[in-house]
């Protein structure tokens, strides 16, 4: 039987602190989790959940993941606790370490994960900062591979804003070797040394393009992906941004020039009509729940190799 094992770093903050042997060897678990293949669990293991921004499929998959592995969770709600009237990080990070075996960060910025990561003695995961969804990223290339059954050859192209999503896209798929493509408005691109790092994992490849063009950029694609326009904090912008954004919806126009067998993402909550339209979204090339259902087991996964 397979058994998950534990990873290189103790921590899950990027992408990157993942090799490419380790992010397939998540999706082998992960399958094996999902088909009810392994029947591991843990002796009084906690997760603290601490989420400054609002979310339901990240806790709640969270949730379910470390249940179904025989521990529990603790939600430290920021608002509730001392979290949320000054306490430095570090003196969370250092109390929490006492009472958890894992801490899932949902934040703002990147760096206040990385303190917590830093004065915490047990393994912290990004559960969403404004550069990083690494968690997302690897329920997406889950799915992609479960649809196509081999990463080879396929391409991604994620047309809208160059966010936390995309950002993650471009690293996890340069590890496992994807064509990424990433159409957006020009001032919207995914952030410039995620794009670099990508690039020297890719090396002499051509297999990263941003362009400002969506109907070309899902000329052959096998996955079209899309995410909100006005991510959480950007409320102030969202009617700007709309304008912005005009064109880049994933609508049946997009679908025809992209290839037979292409499916279609987004990491919800979906906005129909602005960045994908209702008719694709309940199409049959929509992999959308699919996807929503394997951030639980790849977040099992996940929970169960950083805690052996």
């Amino acid at each position: 039987m397979l058994n998950p094992k534990k990873l290189a770093k103790k921590n899950f903050l990027s992408s990157f602190d993942m090799s490419t042997e380790e992010i397939e060897y998540i999706f082998e678990i992960a399958k094996k989790f999902k088909e009810k293949k392994i029947n591991f669990e843990f002796t009084n293991k906690v997760l603290g959940l601490i989420f400054d921004k609002s979310s339901t499929r990240t806790r709640v998959s969270f949730q379910v993941a470390m249940s179904r592995l025989g521990g529990t969770t603790i939600d430290l709600n920021p608002t509730t606790s001392q979290i949320g009237r000054g306490e430095p990080i570090k003196d969370t990070a250092r109390v929490l370490s006492r009472y958890c075996d894992v801490l899932a960060i949902r934040t703002f910025n990147h760096t206040d994960l990385e303190e917590y990561a830093k004065w915490s003695t047990k393994p912290v995961i990004n559960a969403l900062t404004d550069l990083e969804h690494p968690c997302q990223a690897l329920a997406d290339f889950f799915t992609i591979k479960e649809e196509f059954n081999d990463l080879k050859n396929v391409v991604l192209t994620f047309v809208g804003d160059g966010n936390n999503v995309a950002n993650s896209l471009i690293l996890c798929g340069a590890l496992l070797g994807v064509e990424v493509r990433i159409a957006c408005p020009k001032g919207y691109e995914p952030n410039y040394k995620v794009i670099s790092k990508a690039r020297e994992i890719y090396k002499k490849k051509n297999l990263l393009q941003i362009t400002h063009d969506p109907t070309t950029a899902v000329i052959g694609a096998n996955v079209l992906y899309t995410d909100v326009w006005s991510s959480m904090g950007e409320e102030e912008q969202k009617e700007e941004k709309d304008k912005e954004f005009h064109g880049f919806t994933i609508d049946d126009n997009l679908i025809k020039k992209s290839n037979r067998d292409a499916i279609v993402l987004h990491c919800l909550p979906a906005y129909r009509s602005k960045e994908i339209s209702d008719q694709v979204f309940e199409s049959e090339k929509s992999r959308i729940f699919e996807q929503a259902e394997n951030r639980m087991h790849a977040q099992q996964a996940l929970l169960s190799c950083l805690l052996s």
